[in-house]
């Protein structure tokens, strides 16, 4: 029987870091040392693995991710079966969510990283690359779009979540759970979600400057105000409970939403921004009317990202309206 081929590539992150000699962990391990750290491997796939680069999670940047979208293509364009992107874990539901908006491809496609670092007791890198690299060979995964593998859970890149500083369970999916787990070696698909198209076809299309501003108890309209005059496309609010801002933003973000796309969010993790509940003056009656845009489930980071593609891409109003509205 032949095996299928997973490619692995290796950005940086914590399951990458070793204590530096100045103090701390930095990323130091190659995708190469890696994969030979984690012999089990070889037992579920034919492994092919590249190191681009080593970064801490934090610092990736959109040229980068448009350089590993490009890989990506290249290799299910190919030979494997599917790819692992491995990296820190500060902004994977970010890197995941950008890499599934324009993956077409039915092969896995799967994002992990560890929590703790390689010298560390009990660290978790080498059980969640070997639980990625299995559900990127498994059948049961194709046709999923982009997927978070950590702490044996599988979750969709649209709702995964950094919910914990420290935990090797730190990620989860407030609103509906994983789509499954990695037990006994084995994928266990319990929830299959339809893939979603946001109209941006591959190659990943340069990001536009987006803004994204978040409002507290006392707050007022400067930020939002000063957005159209630093340069920006467009502007993520993230505002509080359902999609309600203090009455004393409303007309800032109305006349923002008057230059550019203006994506109302909420701080709050789980549940969509409402549509038709509250009628005061900054609730989302009100600011919807006023010209925002919902975000739907998407939380403020993801909403940004999605704009930022949009607005590269060239698209209209329209068109990056009915991109969200996949996401209501």
């Amino acid at each position: 029987m032949t095996r299928p081929k997973v490619h692995i590539v290796v950005l940086g992150g914590t399951i990458t870091m070793a204590p530096q000699k100045a103090g701390g962990i930095a990323p130091s391990i190659s995708g190469g040392d890696l994969v030979a750290a984690v012999p089990a491997l070889s037992d579920v796939a034919d492994i092919t693995v590249a190191t681009p680069f080593l970064v801490p999670g934090a610092s990736l940047s959109f040229a980068q991710m448009r350089q590993v979208d490009a890989l990506i293509d290249e290799a299910l364009a190919g030979a494997a079966h599917g790819v692992v992107i491995v990296q820190g874990t500060d902004t994977i539901d970010e890197t995941a969510f950008l890499l599934d908006l324009t993956h077409r491809h039915a092969g896995p496609l799967v994002i992990t990283g560890a929590m703790r670092g390689a010298s560390a007791a009990g660290a978790d890198g080498a059980a969640n690359l070997l639980a990625a690299v299995t559900v990127a060979a498994s059948p049961a995964a194709r046709d999923l779009g982009a997927l978070v593998v950590l702490n044996d859970e599988i979750h969709a890149a649209r709702f995964v979540a950094k919910l914990h500083k420290a935990l090797p369970s730190a990620f989860g999916s407030p609103d509906f759970g994983p789509l499954g787990h990695v037990i006994e070696g084995r994928v266990r698909i319990a929830l299959r979600i339809a893939r979603f198209d946001a109209g941006l076809a591959a190659p990943m299309p340069d990001a536009a400057s987006v803004a994204l501003v978040s409002t507290g108890l006392g707050g007022d309209d400067r930020m939002i105000s000063a957005v159209p005059d630093l340069g920006y496309k467009g502007l993520v609010i993230e505002a509080m409970g359902a999609g309600h801002l203090p009455g004393n933003l409303v007309a800032a973000g109305e006349q923002v939403a008057k230059m550019m796309p203006v994506i109302l969010a909420s701080r709050v993790p789980g549940g969509p921004i409402f549509a038709s509940t509250y009628g005061f003056p900054g609730s989302e009656i009100d600011l919807l009317g006023r010209g925002l845009l919902s975000a739907g489930f998407l939380s403020a980071h993801k909403a940004r990202l999605l704009l930022a593609l949009s607005l590269g891409a060239g698209h209209s109003l329209a068109e990056i309206t009915e991109a969200f509205a996949a996401f209501q």
